[in-house]
């Protein structure tokens, strides 16, 4: 075989793609994997302060997405890919957003309509435009409103009540939730730490921030989410406060809730936000915006999960009209 020959076969098993290249050594099963041991010193800390009850609810979100993604993808005679960790993700991210005690039904039925309703239905990781969890939750909460707004009482924040903090806010005000706590400080210690009621991501701020930035030094997320949400929060909440203009609590706003876990882990899908910094920007701001909109004036004390996948809605639009100009046009 002449010495052309052989150069025509191997320029024919060439692929050349347009510029830049770059080599990246992430792949689907490591960024999902990565991103759930991020979580695990939260998960961790919420097992210590609720107990034996969250443990179960996390074991029945996540094995139940799983066993859903395999059967699902068996009957639709697909790839079973449960290894790669985004099913079994989806389903602690929903559990994370339950109260702990809730009956292990509820994150077995939410894990389904996370996993076949949301994902698979509109054609499996990577194509759905809400995020699962979230729309998981959502049903959940239009399904059985009380079971999702029944808490655990612990007995550091109240031995009369087992309310939330965001919930004391909502229903009796700023200054009933200090007269709660005894102090500010303590409110923001209760906080930090996660000695506080609420769902089992509802933990501790300082863990929760601690895994967002291990993810955004591993370069998985992009810190401009997080960072424009939460600081929209706090920025808006802390102008438009209980006694007037510029009278609000922003660092109250800002760990309350399940804000701090779902600006570092819902927010920055990769799937369902926008593609470019800018669109990334104004996503972001958008959520914190509407996230403070439901907390003031809306009918519920929390609004994370509604403002995140009401900006799902339009991350297609923002895509469009913040696309980079392309070289040699106006």
């Amino acid at each position: 075989m002449s010495t052309e020959v052989v150069q025509d076969e191997q320029i024919e098993k060439m692929i050349v793609s347009s510029s830049p290249h770059m080599f990246a050594n992430n792949s689907i099963q490591k960024i999902m994997w990565t991103v759930n041991l991020a979580l695990l010193p939260a998960v961790i800390f919420a097992v210590y302060h609720f107990g034996m009850p969250a443990l179960q609810t996390l074991i029945a979100g996540s094995l139940s997405a799983v066993i859903f993604e395999a059967i699902t993808q068996k009957i639709l005679k697909k790839k079973i890919t449960v290894s790669d960790g985004s099913a079994f993700l989806c389903g602690l991210l929903l559990a994370m957003c339950l109260p702990p005690a809730v009956p292990l039904f509820v994150p077995i039925v939410g894990s389904f309509i996370a996993i076949v309703v949301a994902k698979h239905s509109m054609g499996g990781l990577g194509y759905n435009i809400f995020n699962p969890a979230h729309i998981g939750r959502a049903a959940l909460m239009v399904s059985w409103p009380v079971l999702m707004t029944t808490w655990t009482a612990v007995t550091i924040i109240d031995t009369t009540t087992s309310a939330t903090p965001l919930n004391i806010f909502k229903l009796q005000g700023y200054d009933a939730l200090i007269n709660t706590f005894g102090s500010q400080a303590e409110l923001y210690r209760s906080l930090f730490f996660g000695l506080r009621n609420g769902c089992i991501g509802e933990t501790s701020v300082i863990l929760l921030v601690l895994g967002g930035l291990v993810l955004i030094y591993k370069r998985l997320i992009d810190w401009v989410v997080p960072v424009t949400m939460i600081a929209t929060v706090g920025l808006l909440t802390w102008l438009f406060g209980p006694h007037g203009l510029m009278t609000g609590d922003p660092l109250f706003h800002m760990m309350a809730g399940g804000l701090i876990i779902g600006a570092f882990f819902m927010a920055t899908d990769m799937v369902t936000t926008p593609i470019t910094r800018k669109g990334k920007l104004i996503f972001a701001a958008g959520a914190g915006a509407i996230t403070v909109l439901i907390r003031l004036v809306g009918g519920y004390p929390e609004g994370v999960c509604y403002s995140i996948l009401l900006m799902n809605c339009v991350t297609p639009l923002i895509d469009r009209y913040v696309q980079p100009t392309l070289y040699g046009r106006k």
